[in-house]
C-alpha cells in the first residue's frame, strides 16, 4: 500500500505546515471578500418564470456537499496521519494524486450553487481550485525533496486531478487513525454553512433589508 524512499529522512526546504497554513488564510480571506460580494447580488432566476430554476440548482448544490464531505473522510482514511511520511498510492491515491483537493472542487461548487446561480458555483469552484493549484505545486516539491524518484514515478503515472480510474488499485487493509478521520468529516461539515448563510442572505434581500445590486445567471 505505502512506499516511502530509503533515505526518506532528507528534509525538504519546503515549510509544509506553513503552506497549509497560506492555504487556510487565503481561503478565509477569499470567503470573506465572496460573502460581502455576495451580499448583493442574487439569482436571475428567482421571480421569474423559471422561479423554480435556483432551487433545482440548490438542491443539485446539496448533493455536491454530501459527496464532498463523504469522499474527502473516504480519502483521509488511506491517508491521515500519513502525508509527510510516506506515498500512498492506494485507493482514491491509485487514480489520483490529489483526490482530497478535487472532492473539494466539488463541495465549494455545491457551496456556491447555494446563492441558486450556476455562476456562483463556476465562481467558487474556479477560486477553490486556482488555490489549491498554488498550494498543491507547493506540497509537490516538499515531496519531491523528501522522497525523490520514488515520488517522481508516482507523478508519472497518476495524473494529479482528473482522475484515472482503470488505475485503480485496491488495499486489504487500513490502519485508521480515527480522530485524524473525524477531524476530516466535521472539517468537510463545513461546506454545510454555505445553506444557511445564503438563506440568511435571501431573506435580507426579500425583506428589503439590504439591495441588490447585480442579478447573476
Amino acid at each position: 500500500m505505502l512506499k516511502t524512499k530509503n533515505n526518506a529522512e532528507i528534509g525538504s526546504s519546503i515549510d509544509i505546515n506553513a503552506v497549509q497554513t497560506i492555504r487556510r488564510i487565503a481561503l478565509v480571506a477569499l470567503g470573506i471578500i465572496g460573502f460581502v460580494v455576495l451580499l448583493f447580488t442574487n439569482s436571475a432566476w428567482r421571480n421569474t418564470a423559471d422561479s423554480g430554476m435556483d432551487e433545482t440548482i440548490e438542491s443539485i448544490g446539496l448533493v455536491l456537499m454530501a459527496i464532498a464531505i463523504v469522499g474527502r473522510t473516504w480519502c483521509s482514511l488511506y491517508i491521515a496521519g500519513r502525508k509527510k511520511q510516506l506515498i500512498v498510492e492506494d485507493g482514491p491515491y491509485s487514480v489520483c494524486r490529489n483526490p482530497l483537493y478535487v472532492f473539494s472542487f466539488i463541495g465549494a461548487a455545491g457551496a456556491g450553487a447555494q446563492f441558486g446561480a450556476i455562476s456562483t458555483a463556476i465562481l467558487v469552484c474556479t477560486i477553490t481550485i486556482v488555490v489549491f493549484a498554488i498550494v498543491t505545486h507547493k506540497e509537490e516539491q516538499f515531496l519531491r525533496d523528501k522522497f525523490g524518484r520514488v515520488y517522481e514515478a508516482y507523478c508519472e503515472r497518476v495524473p494529479r486531478f482528473i482522475p484515472n480510474f482503470r488505475l485503480w488499485r485496491p488495499v486489504p487493509t487500513l490502519e485508521i487513525q480515527t480522530s485524524l478521520v473525524t477531524r476530516t468529516f466535521l472539517d468537510a461539515c463545513l461546506f454545510l454553512a454555505a445553506y444557511p448563510v445564503a438563506e440568511g442572505i435571501e431573506w435580507l434581500q426579500d425583506t428589503h433589508c439590504i439591495p441588490v445590486y447585480l442579478l447573476l445567471p
